[in-house]
């Protein structure tokens, strides 16, 4: 889904939006959530993907300025959420969890497929026809 939305430095720019985080259903506009952490920490800038664990996003209660780690590795047993599994040695994963923070409490759709460019958050990627045929 495409807006066309008018912004002070360019005046006709095509944004696109999937989910969002707890909206009332007054709110017909969904954008996808910031991660508060994103500007203090360079997990978020690690060019590889994991590997795709779900097709499919996972809705999960977040609270206000509690610290998250979301499985970047694709080979926890919690996910979306980090349990450790990626510092065993003899896996060899280099891939890191990234830790994030969310703006206010509530509903937040999480990404399964890791291959999301807004990380940890999830923006659609898992609808292409690669990662849906990945997954049976």
């Amino acid at each position: 889904m495409w807006r066309l939305l008018q912004n002070t430095r360019n005046p006709y720019q095509l944004v696109q939006r999937f989910y969002c985080s707890s909206i009332s259903k007054k709110d017909s506009q969904k954008t996808i959530p910031k991660n508060v952490l994103e500007t203090y920490q360079t997990a978020q800038v690690q060019s590889e993907n994991g590997a795709i664990y779900d097709k499919k996003p996972f809705k999960i209660h977040l609270d206000q300025n509690k610290l998250y780690s979301w499985c970047l590795c694709g080979k926890s047993k919690s996910q979306p959420i980090c349990d450790g599994t990626h510092k065993n040695e003899f896996l060899k994963i280099t891939l890191r969890p990234i830790r994030f923070k969310v703006e206010k409490t509530g509903e937040y759709w999480l990404c399964n497929c890791k291959q999301t460019k807004h990380r940890p958050f999830c923006d659609g990627t898992h609808k292409q026809q690669h990662i849906q045929d990945a997954v049976k």
